[in-house]
């Protein structure tokens, strides 16, 4: 027997990664939009004019939820891949594009900055490519499971500046007071 490791314990051990990574990923991501109230629940943004290519409310945390998943199994597969090149500049670049990420809604839905929320959007990108290029230097698994994010960037990206353009007073715009009737 010349391997180190069975097939079966490599796989046992990118399950193991990806038990922790999965979920550690998807909460953060979870935590960003309830700290933040993003969505359809925040007051703020309902008064917003959007774009008609604006998705129902429904598709965002789904959608979310699945690029949050399939984050998660990338960084899996780059923590699995023990002594590759690229491996520690590939997560690093994970991790700021992941903190980056999860600044935008806070940025967005609780501050109310658009226009900051634009140009963070578009840094989320390059940080994301980065990283999804450094991913392809270690495993094209990997850097596959991060395409839908970067595709939905991009279009993350257009409804910022859409809402941006729509909006131009959004900085500013006070949000109407709950009114409770008696």
């Amino acid at each position: 027997m010349n391997e180190i490791a069975s097939k079966g314990q490599l796989r046992l051990s990118y399950l193991r990664w990806a038990l922790f990574t999965v979920p550690a990923v998807v909460f953060l991501g979870f935590l960003s939009a309830r700290v933040s109230n993003s969505g359809y629940g925040n007051r703020w943004f309902v008064q917003l004019v959007k774009p008609d290519f604006m998705p129902q409310p429904w598709v965002f945390p789904v959608a979310w939820t699945a690029f949050y998943i399939l984050m998660g199994l990338a960084l899996a597969v780059i923590l699995h891949a023990r002594g590759a090149r690229l491996r520690g500049l590939a997560i690093l670049f994970f991790l700021l594009q992941l903190v980056a990420n999860l600044a935008w809604s806070p940025l967005f839905f609780a501050m109310h900055k658009v226009t900051p929320a634009l140009y963070l959007i578009g840094g989320i990108f390059i940080l994301a490519l980065i990283t999804t290029i450094l991913f392809l230097q270690i495993r094209r698994a990997a850097a596959l499971l991060m395409l839908p994010y970067l595709i939905w960037l991009g279009f993350a990206a257009a409804l910022n500046y859409e809402i941006k353009r729509l909006n131009p007073e959004a900085e500013s715009l006070v949000t109407p007071a709950l009114r409770t009737q008696i």
